[in-house]
Protein backbone atom coordinates (compact mmCIF):
# COMPACT_ATOMS: atom_id res chain seq x y z
CA UNK A 1 0.00 0.00 0.00
CA UNK A 2 1.28 3.19 -1.20
CA UNK A 3 -0.42 6.05 1.28
CA UNK A 4 -0.68 9.84 -0.37
CA UNK A 5 1.69 12.63 1.46
CA UNK A 6 0.96 16.58 1.34
CA UNK A 7 4.60 17.69 -0.50
CA UNK A 8 6.35 20.61 1.71
CA UNK A 9 5.55 23.57 -0.44
CA UNK A 10 8.35 25.41 -0.73
CA UNK A 11 10.66 27.71 -2.82
CA UNK A 12 13.63 26.53 -4.80
CA UNK A 13 15.78 28.61 -2.72
CA UNK A 14 14.32 26.95 0.80
CA UNK A 15 15.80 23.86 -1.15
CA UNK A 16 19.44 25.57 -1.16
CA UNK A 17 20.02 25.79 2.88
CA UNK A 18 23.49 26.98 3.03
CA UNK A 19 25.79 25.42 5.88
CA UNK A 20 27.05 29.22 6.48
CA UNK A 21 23.81 29.88 7.73
CA UNK A 22 23.66 27.67 10.28
CA UNK A 23 25.49 29.54 13.36
CA UNK A 24 24.31 30.37 16.50
CA UNK A 25 24.23 34.28 16.75
CA UNK A 26 24.97 36.26 19.96
CA UNK A 27 23.74 39.46 20.71
CA UNK A 28 26.26 42.36 21.08
CA UNK A 29 26.38 42.68 25.36
CA UNK A 30 28.04 45.92 24.82
CA UNK A 31 24.38 47.51 24.07
CA UNK A 32 23.39 46.04 27.56
CA UNK A 33 21.64 48.65 30.41
CA UNK A 34 23.56 49.12 33.73
CA UNK A 35 20.61 46.76 35.16
CA UNK A 36 21.18 44.47 32.98
CA UNK A 37 25.06 43.84 33.51
CA UNK A 38 24.41 43.66 37.51
CA UNK A 39 21.63 40.47 36.28
CA UNK A 40 23.88 38.60 34.36
CA UNK A 41 26.77 38.73 37.23
CA UNK A 42 23.94 37.52 39.11
CA UNK A 43 22.56 34.69 36.79
CA UNK A 44 26.59 33.66 35.85
CA UNK A 45 27.19 33.25 39.85
CA UNK A 46 24.01 31.11 39.73
CA UNK A 47 25.45 28.74 37.20
CA UNK A 48 28.61 28.91 38.83
CA UNK A 49 26.70 27.85 42.03
CA UNK A 50 25.11 25.12 40.13
CA UNK A 51 28.04 23.23 38.39
CA UNK A 52 29.50 23.42 41.80
CA UNK A 53 27.13 21.34 43.37
CA UNK A 54 24.56 23.84 44.72
CA UNK A 55 20.79 22.98 44.56
CA UNK A 56 19.29 24.24 41.82
CA UNK A 57 15.49 25.99 42.05
CA UNK A 58 12.48 25.76 39.96
CA UNK A 59 10.34 28.51 40.72
CA UNK A 60 9.11 29.30 37.10
CA UNK A 61 8.66 25.37 36.01
CA UNK A 62 11.48 25.13 33.32
CA UNK A 63 11.85 22.34 31.13
CA UNK A 64 14.30 21.03 28.53
CA UNK A 65 11.62 20.06 25.30
CA UNK A 66 13.57 19.38 22.97
CA UNK A 67 17.18 19.78 20.74
CA UNK A 68 18.44 18.96 17.57
CA UNK A 69 21.61 18.25 15.63
CA UNK A 70 22.28 20.02 12.20
CA UNK A 71 26.06 20.54 10.51
CA UNK A 72 27.15 24.10 10.78
CA UNK A 73 30.55 25.48 9.87
CA UNK A 74 34.35 25.19 10.67
CA UNK A 75 33.56 20.89 11.78
CA UNK A 76 31.08 22.51 14.57
CA UNK A 77 27.42 21.93 14.82
CA UNK A 78 24.39 23.85 15.03
CA UNK A 79 22.22 22.49 17.95
CA UNK A 80 18.94 24.05 18.19
CA UNK A 81 16.45 23.32 21.14
CA UNK A 82 13.40 24.13 22.62
CA UNK A 83 12.35 24.66 26.18
CA UNK A 84 9.12 25.24 28.24
CA UNK A 85 8.01 27.47 31.23
CA UNK A 86 4.55 27.98 33.19
CA UNK A 87 3.99 31.77 32.05
CA UNK A 88 1.26 31.72 34.57
CA UNK A 89 4.09 31.95 37.26
CA UNK A 90 6.00 35.15 36.30
CA UNK A 91 4.93 37.88 38.16
CA UNK A 92 7.65 40.51 38.19
CA UNK A 93 6.50 42.23 34.64
CA UNK A 94 6.83 40.93 31.02
CA UNK A 95 10.88 41.01 30.68
CA UNK A 96 12.55 37.72 31.58
CA UNK A 97 16.68 37.01 31.41
CA UNK A 98 17.12 33.39 29.46
CA UNK A 99 20.98 32.58 30.20
CA UNK A 100 22.33 29.07 28.51
CA UNK A 101 26.16 28.30 29.23
CA UNK A 102 27.54 24.65 27.24
CA UNK A 103 29.94 22.94 29.25
CA UNK A 104 32.38 20.66 27.67
CA UNK A 105 32.37 16.77 29.49
CA UNK A 106 34.82 14.90 27.62
CA UNK A 107 38.79 15.37 26.22
CA UNK A 108 37.59 15.50 22.85
CA UNK A 109 35.22 18.41 22.97
CA UNK A 110 37.32 20.11 25.96
CA UNK A 111 40.21 19.82 23.03
CA UNK A 112 38.79 22.29 20.87
CA UNK A 113 37.97 24.93 23.47
CA UNK A 114 40.46 27.97 24.36
CA UNK A 115 42.23 27.70 27.43
CA UNK A 116 41.62 30.38 30.03
CA UNK A 117 43.74 33.64 30.03
CA UNK A 118 46.79 33.32 32.50
CA UNK A 119 46.61 35.65 35.63
CA UNK A 120 50.02 37.04 34.55
CA UNK A 121 48.48 38.57 31.33
CA UNK A 122 49.55 41.90 31.91
CA UNK A 123 47.41 42.43 28.82
CA UNK A 124 44.53 44.52 30.32
CA UNK A 125 42.78 45.52 27.32
CA UNK A 126 42.61 41.85 25.85
CA UNK A 127 39.80 40.22 26.77
CA UNK A 128 40.04 36.81 28.64
CA UNK A 129 39.55 33.58 26.42
CA UNK A 130 36.42 31.84 26.98
CA UNK A 131 35.84 29.08 29.96
CA UNK A 132 32.92 27.31 28.28
CA UNK A 133 31.85 25.73 24.92
CA UNK A 134 28.93 28.59 24.20
CA UNK A 135 27.47 31.22 26.62
CA UNK A 136 25.00 33.39 26.28
CA UNK A 137 22.42 35.82 27.78
CA UNK A 138 19.05 37.29 26.57
CA UNK A 139 16.57 39.82 27.81
CA UNK A 140 13.66 39.04 26.55
CA UNK A 141 9.61 39.45 26.98
CA UNK A 142 7.99 36.31 28.18
CA UNK A 143 6.55 34.53 25.51
CA UNK A 144 2.92 33.52 26.80
CA UNK A 145 2.55 30.07 25.19
CA UNK A 146 5.57 29.39 27.36
CA UNK A 147 8.04 28.17 25.25
CA UNK A 148 11.50 29.64 23.80
CA UNK A 149 14.01 28.23 21.09
CA UNK A 150 17.41 29.09 21.18
CA UNK A 151 20.78 27.36 19.68
CA UNK A 152 24.28 27.21 20.10
CA UNK A 153 27.16 26.14 18.08
CA UNK A 154 29.88 23.77 18.66
CA UNK A 155 32.08 20.97 17.89
CA UNK A 156 30.99 16.92 18.47
CA UNK A 157 31.23 15.21 22.20
CA UNK A 158 29.55 15.58 25.14
CA UNK A 159 28.04 18.47 26.95
CA UNK A 160 26.43 19.40 30.01
CA UNK A 161 24.01 22.56 29.28
CA UNK A 162 22.73 24.79 31.92
CA UNK A 163 19.95 26.82 31.39
CA UNK A 164 18.73 29.68 33.67
CA UNK A 165 15.46 31.63 33.48
CA UNK A 166 14.83 34.64 35.60
CA UNK A 167 12.57 37.44 36.52
CA UNK A 168 13.34 40.88 35.69
CA UNK A 169 15.15 42.05 39.15
CA UNK A 170 13.21 44.85 40.86
CA UNK A 171 14.74 48.09 41.54
CA UNK A 172 12.26 48.55 44.35
CA UNK A 173 13.24 48.82 48.14
CA UNK A 174 13.05 45.50 49.87
CA UNK A 175 11.07 44.12 46.48
CA UNK A 176 11.12 40.32 46.55
CA UNK A 177 13.82 38.15 45.36
CA UNK A 178 13.01 37.28 41.35
CA UNK A 179 11.90 33.83 40.83
CA UNK A 180 14.52 31.47 39.24
CA UNK A 181 14.73 28.57 37.24
CA UNK A 182 17.56 26.43 36.66
CA UNK A 183 17.91 23.10 34.89
CA UNK A 184 20.80 21.15 33.45
CA UNK A 185 20.60 18.92 30.34
CA UNK A 186 23.31 16.23 29.03
CA UNK A 187 23.83 16.39 25.30
CA UNK A 188 25.90 14.36 22.83
CA UNK A 189 26.65 16.06 19.68
CA UNK A 190 27.13 13.75 16.70
CA UNK A 191 30.27 14.58 14.44
CA UNK A 192 29.18 15.63 11.12
CA UNK A 193 32.16 16.20 9.21
CA UNK A 194 34.00 12.65 8.69
CA UNK A 195 33.32 11.85 4.63
CA UNK A 196 30.44 9.22 5.80
CA UNK A 197 26.45 9.40 4.26
CA UNK A 198 24.80 10.61 7.50
CA UNK A 199 22.15 13.08 8.16
CA UNK A 200 20.69 15.45 10.89
CA UNK A 201 18.45 15.00 13.48
CA UNK A 202 15.10 14.20 11.70
CA UNK A 203 13.26 17.19 12.85
CA UNK A 204 9.44 16.16 13.66
CA UNK A 205 7.72 19.62 12.71
CA UNK A 206 4.33 20.56 13.94
CA UNK A 207 4.39 23.60 11.04
CA UNK A 208 6.84 23.86 8.23
CA UNK A 209 6.38 27.53 6.53
CA UNK A 210 8.24 29.57 4.11
CA UNK A 211 10.01 32.73 4.73
CA UNK A 212 9.63 35.94 2.40
CA UNK A 213 13.37 36.97 3.54
CA UNK A 214 16.02 35.62 5.24
CA UNK A 215 16.10 36.70 8.86
CA UNK A 216 18.65 39.19 10.54
CA UNK A 217 20.95 38.24 12.74
CA UNK A 218 19.19 39.25 16.07
CA UNK A 219 15.41 37.58 14.41
CA UNK A 220 17.55 34.45 13.63
CA UNK A 221 18.97 34.22 17.27
CA UNK A 222 15.04 33.90 18.38
CA UNK A 223 14.23 31.47 15.74
CA UNK A 224 16.93 29.44 15.57
CA UNK A 225 14.43 26.74 13.53
CA UNK A 226 14.44 28.99 10.49
CA UNK A 227 16.81 27.34 7.59
CA UNK A 228 17.38 29.54 4.41
CA UNK A 229 14.17 31.35 3.25
CA UNK A 230 12.42 27.89 5.40
CA UNK A 231 11.10 28.12 9.27
CA UNK A 232 10.38 24.83 11.44
CA UNK A 233 8.39 24.54 14.35
CA UNK A 234 9.42 21.55 16.37
CA UNK A 235 7.17 19.31 17.37
CA UNK A 236 7.35 18.39 21.48
CA UNK A 237 5.87 15.38 21.28
CA UNK A 238 5.64 12.36 18.71
CA UNK A 239 1.52 11.93 19.61
CA UNK A 240 -0.94 12.88 16.92
CA UNK A 241 -3.86 12.31 16.10
CA UNK A 242 -6.30 11.03 13.06
CA UNK A 243 -7.24 14.25 11.79
CA UNK A 244 -3.55 15.76 11.85
CA UNK A 245 -0.48 14.38 9.98
CA UNK A 246 3.35 13.24 10.16
CA UNK A 247 5.63 16.65 8.98
CA UNK A 248 9.36 15.64 8.94
CA UNK A 249 12.43 17.23 7.71
CA UNK A 250 15.93 16.37 7.50
CA UNK A 251 19.44 17.17 5.61
CA UNK A 252 21.32 15.03 4.30
CA UNK A 253 25.23 15.10 4.52
CA UNK A 254 27.59 14.47 2.81
CA UNK A 255 26.74 12.32 -0.64
CA UNK A 256 29.12 11.63 -3.38
CA UNK A 257 28.30 14.44 -6.52
CA UNK A 258 28.85 13.77 -10.30
CA UNK A 259 30.69 16.25 -12.52
CA UNK A 260 28.21 18.75 -12.24
CA UNK A 261 28.15 18.73 -8.37
CA UNK A 262 25.33 17.13 -7.69
CA UNK A 263 23.88 14.31 -5.58
CA UNK A 264 21.80 10.74 -6.60
CA UNK A 265 19.79 9.64 -3.62
CA UNK A 266 17.01 8.38 -3.09
CA UNK A 267 15.03 8.59 0.57
CA UNK A 268 12.19 5.41 0.97
CA UNK A 269 9.92 6.19 3.80
CA UNK A 270 8.25 2.97 5.30
CA UNK A 271 5.76 2.73 7.89
CA UNK A 272 5.69 -0.33 10.72
CA UNK A 273 3.09 -1.00 12.74
CA UNK A 274 3.77 -1.67 16.29
CA UNK A 275 0.75 -3.75 17.80
CA UNK A 276 1.60 -4.09 21.63
CA UNK A 277 3.33 -7.49 22.68
CA UNK A 278 3.30 -8.36 18.98
CA UNK A 279 6.03 -8.09 16.37
CA UNK A 280 6.27 -4.76 13.96
CA UNK A 281 4.45 -5.16 10.71
CA UNK A 282 4.99 -3.40 7.52
CA UNK A 283 1.76 -0.96 6.83
CA UNK A 284 2.45 1.32 4.32
CA UNK A 285 4.60 3.67 2.48
CA UNK A 286 4.97 6.68 0.39
CA UNK A 287 6.82 7.02 -3.33
CA UNK A 288 10.36 6.95 -3.08
CA UNK A 289 11.70 10.49 -2.88
CA UNK A 290 14.84 11.38 -6.20
CA UNK A 291 16.99 13.81 -5.11
CA UNK A 292 19.34 14.35 -8.45
CA UNK A 293 20.60 16.55 -11.42
CA UNK A 294 16.71 15.82 -13.21
CA UNK A 295 14.48 16.69 -9.62
CA UNK A 296 16.83 19.63 -7.72
CA UNK A 297 16.90 23.11 -8.95
CA UNK A 298 19.31 23.79 -12.04
CA UNK A 299 21.47 26.27 -9.62
CA UNK A 300 21.94 23.32 -7.04
CA UNK A 301 25.73 22.76 -6.37
CA UNK A 302 27.15 21.42 -3.48
CA UNK A 303 30.30 22.64 -3.66
CA UNK A 304 28.57 26.17 -2.74
CA UNK A 305 27.69 24.70 0.59
CA UNK A 306 24.10 24.07 -1.06
CA UNK A 307 22.42 20.91 1.29
CA UNK A 308 19.92 18.42 0.34
CA UNK A 309 17.22 18.44 2.40
CA UNK A 310 14.27 16.12 2.71
CA UNK A 311 11.04 15.74 3.90
CA UNK A 312 7.36 14.50 3.87
CA UNK A 313 4.01 15.45 5.01
CA UNK A 314 1.47 12.62 5.46
CA UNK A 315 -1.96 12.34 6.44
CA UNK A 316 -2.79 10.28 9.11
CA UNK A 317 -6.27 9.80 8.60
CA UNK A 318 -6.05 6.45 7.22
CA UNK A 319 -3.57 5.21 10.16
CA UNK A 320 -5.30 3.50 12.95
CA UNK A 321 -4.61 4.19 17.05
CA UNK A 322 -1.84 3.14 17.33
CA UNK A 323 1.98 3.20 17.63
CA UNK A 324 4.04 3.08 14.11
CA UNK A 325 7.86 3.20 13.30
CA UNK A 326 8.40 5.45 10.65
CA UNK A 327 11.81 4.03 8.63
CA UNK A 328 13.57 6.47 6.51
CA UNK A 329 16.25 4.89 4.45
CA UNK A 330 18.79 6.88 1.99
CA UNK A 331 20.54 5.71 -0.32
CA UNK A 332 23.10 7.04 -2.06
CA UNK A 333 23.50 5.83 -5.40
CA UNK A 334 26.56 6.90 -6.31
CA UNK A 335 28.58 5.88 -3.72
CA UNK A 336 26.45 2.84 -3.11
CA UNK A 337 25.87 3.33 0.28
CA UNK A 338 23.01 3.70 2.60
CA UNK A 339 22.06 5.05 5.70
CA UNK A 340 18.85 4.50 8.19
CA UNK A 341 16.84 6.81 10.78
CA UNK A 342 13.90 5.73 13.08
CA UNK A 343 11.24 7.92 13.98
CA UNK A 344 8.90 5.65 16.84
CA UNK A 345 5.56 7.97 17.10
CA UNK A 346 1.81 7.33 18.19
CA UNK A 347 -1.50 7.75 16.38
CA UNK A 348 -4.76 8.77 18.38
CA UNK A 349 -8.82 8.24 17.14
CA UNK A 350 -9.25 11.91 16.32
Amino acid sequence: MVVNRRGLALSAAAVMILSAALVAQKRDDKKQSDQQKKETLDIVKIADGVAAGQPATNDLGLAWGHEDYLKATGNKEYVPFTLTFDPSKITSGPTVALYWRVVAKDTVAAATLTLPAKKEDKDKDKKPAPRFAYEDINFIAANPAGRISRAFTVASGTYDVYVILREQASTQKNAPAPKVSVIKQTLTVPDFWSPDLTTSSVIIASKIEPLNAPLSPNEQLERPYALGMMEIVPALETRFTTKGELSIFMLIYNPKTDPMNKPDVTVEYNFYQKPGGAPEKFFNKTTPQDLNGKTLPSAFDMSLGHQLQTGQAVPLASFPAGDYRLEIKVTDKLATKTVTRDVNFTVTAG
